[in-house]
């Protein structure tokens, strides 16, 4: 897992500081709200070709570390 974390980078000059993708200007965030609309890996990777599939794992892998046990109520 850490190896896929290394991936995720965070620099404050790029995109507010927010989690990116190997210091590119692609956030975790965008890959994840691609991901939740629908969009299989395939079409992100089709996309965003400098992408690679380990980088959408990646965010997923970020996304499961960052919640941890957080609890989420959903209404």
């Amino acid at each position: 897992m850490s190896e896929l974390l290394s991936r995720i980078t965070i620099e404050d000059v790029k995109c507010g500081g927010r989690p990116c993708i190997r210091g590119m200007r692609i956030r975790v965030q965008d890959v994840l709200d691609m991901l939740a609309g629908g969009a299989s890996a395939e079409q992100i990777l089709g996309d965003y070709p400098y992408l690679e599939p380990d980088d959408i794992r990646a965010c997923l892998a970020y996304a499961a570390a960052t919640i941890g046990d957080t609890v989420v109520i959903a209404a």
